[in-house]
């Protein structure tokens, strides 16, 4: 790190509504790996530098010499700085661009309760360095405190204890006492509300959202407990969710202390909290141990989606987690169908010149995964489990690579059963474009009795159908439509709408898949909800694959260029980039 490495930051930040804008200071307490070392890299994208200050411990400040290099598309503009001897302190005084790729400012009507501007920040994979002058690199953990003064009214949170907090004055205050990457600096403004669930979960919300939230989500500390008794104690203090404004890109994201979770998953009957399952995982898989370097995104993911399934496994019952593992293998096969470069099909992709968002996919969330679960096949799950809560437990607030874990998987759990695992099988499964052919696959009883009624119904059977889809799941009405032929004629799909109500379900998981059969039998019927449901919401994970559709016809592209012009002010910038490549946006 260039002789030099963060450990504390002091932020001092001042949230701008009208310009778009965060202005203010950061301080970097540095450690010095080199004592002849006479300058620090920093991280910055389209931040304005208005002056840099150096310190030598508690000394006072003083100007210092500072330059921008030109900027990298992928990586913004190293800030260069020149060290004098000895001096481990920086304060930069900094304000972002209005449009950062970190940042998203809502007005009042792209919010729940439409009466307050919303600001939020989403850093992963390398956009701290939108808002923030760092070593935006997960291989770099440090502790803060933050200063965040807003307009009067607005609330503050972080991913931090909230030390201090006055209103009517709009200033807050923040201390994170544990190490972690930049990725995870995570704040949120708006008309938020506080909901407890259990003494160290709840809810921060909108209040029009926020009681329905509580009530979705207050299994919350049952998750926790499940956790903890299979991989040690969470180590966070509090875990509270912060449920956001329709537009986030994402389902969650993991912000220590405080997950962010999208309201596509608040559906009134606790169908998808597998959301919230997979972000506590990151508690320990991400969060407490984190991959060192983006091209290791697998340690974070797959081990998050295996901790997943068993923490549903726990509280649900295995039946639900298999029905979301099935599920996702399908997912996995049509992410890999549509990857252009072939080693992001892989768990070790080259993200060489490049920026880590441009080979996201859900490879390494389930690939990574399958992985872990043939691990555990081989070896046995008291013996997986154990191996798993060791590599929390001697890790922990540490970044690892891929060779590092692997040696620690040979050392504390292959090497006490020789044979059951070659090298040659975990380099297939690191470096396959696909499932390796010994993989041991997902399977869902559930499942196949929908296929047996979907058989039914095509065939002619009426009463199979009206019987059985009643009493259905969200995963089984997923697989379902699905499964359906993509020339379904028409007078099915109209069927199908009168006597369920498809078009117009609230249910955001059920609507996607549905509109994706809509698009490709041509059911026109329910091309105004589709539009309504791509301009109320940004979660790429539902937008991008109906983009997708939409552009394989002329018709079809014309259609989602109009939707698409309607609904983009209202994406974040990660939405839009990759939306923008499909409609054809310059």
């Amino acid at each position: 790190m260039n002789g030099f490495t963060t450990r504390h930051l002091i932020l001092n930040l001042t949230a701008d509504f009208e310009a778009h804008q965060l202005a203010g200071s950061v301080e970097l307490h540095l450690d010095r790996s080199d004592t002849w070392a006479t300058e620090l890299a920093l991280d910055t994208r389209a931040l304005e530098i208005h002056s840099v200050e150096t310190s030598t411990d508690a000394h006072p400040f003083a100007p210092t010499t500072f330059s921008l290099d030109a900027d990298d598309p992928a990586f913004g503009s190293p800030l260069r700085i020149a060290m004098p001897t000895g001096a481990n302190r920086v304060r930069i005084r900094y304000t972002t661009s209005s449009l950062a790729k970190g940042l998203q400012w809502l007005t009042p009507e792209q919010t729940a309760g439409r009466s307050h501007p919303f600001m939020f920040t989403q850093a992963e994979p390398i956009q701290a360095r939108s808002f923030l002058p760092c070593q935006d690199t997960p291989s770099v953990r440090a502790t803060f405190d933050a200063t965040i003064s807003v307009p009067p009214g607005l609330v503050v949170v972080m991913g931090a204890e909230a030390t201090a907090s006055d209103r009517e004055r709009g200033v807050y205050t923040f201390h994170m006492p544990q190490p972690i990457p930049s990725y995870l600096i995570a704040l949120a403004v708006g008309d938020l509300t506080f909901r407890p669930m259990s003494a160290r979960t709840g809810i921060w919300a909108e209040p029009v959202t926020v009681d329905a939230a509580a009530a979705e989500f207050e299994d919350t500390e049952a998750m926790i407990v499940e956790t903890e008794a299979l991989y040690g104690p969470y180590r966070w203090g509090r875990y509270d969710i912060l449920v956001l404004p329709p537009s986030f890109p994402f389902g969650g994201m993991e912000n220590p202390r405080l997950t962010f979770a999208t309201p596509t998953v608040i559906t009134g009957d606790k169908s998808l909290v597998s959301l919230v399952a997979h972000e506590l995982a990151h508690s320990w898989s991400g969060n407490l141990v984190t991959n060192a370097t983006w091209g290791d995104f697998w340690l974070n993911e797959g081990f998050t989606v295996y901790l997943e399934r068993r923490i549903i496994e726990s509280v649900y019952g295995k039946r639900r987690a298999d029905m979301d593992a099935v599920i996702a293998l399908k997912d996995l096969a049509e992410a890999r169908a549509n990857i252009t470069v072939a080693r992001d099909r892989t768990l070790q992709p080259d993200l060489t010149g490049r920026d880590p968002d441009d080979a996201y996919s859900i490879v390494p969330y389930e690939q990574g995964a399958l992985f872990l679960m043939w691990i555990e096949s081989k070896v046995g799950r008291p013996a997986f489990d154990a191996f798993l809560r060791a590599w929390f437990d001697e890790h922990a607030f540490q970044s690892a690579t891929t060779a590092e874990c692997l040696s620690f998987l040979r050392c504390r759990l292959l090497d006490q059963q020789p044979g059951v695992v070659s090298d040659a099988e975990i380099h297939e499964w690191l470096h396959s474009e696909g499932v390796p052919s010994f993989a041991v696959l997902p399977t869902s009883d559930a499942f196949e009795c929908v296929a047996e009624v979907m058989r039914a119904w095509l065939g002619g059977d009426e009463r199979a159908l009206a019987t059985e889809a009643t009493a259905w799941t969200t995963q089984e009405w997923m697989h379902f439509i699905d499964a359906l032929p993509r020339n379904l004629p028409m007078a099915q799909m109209s069927e199908l709408d009168t006597r369920f109500d498809l078009t117009r379900s609230r249910n955001a998981e059920i609507a996607h898949v549905w509109f994706r059969l809509a698009i490709a039998t041509k059911y026109e019927a329910a091309f105004a909800a589709m539009e309504r449901y791509l301009v109320s919401i940004g979660r790429r994970k539902f937008i991008v694959p109906i983009y997708r559709d939409l552009v394989v016809t002329p018709s079809g592209h014309a259609l989602a260029a109009r939707i698409y012009a309607i609904a983009r002010p209202g994406y974040h910038p990660l939405a839009q980039t990759t939306i923008d490549a499909l409609v054809g946006v310059s």
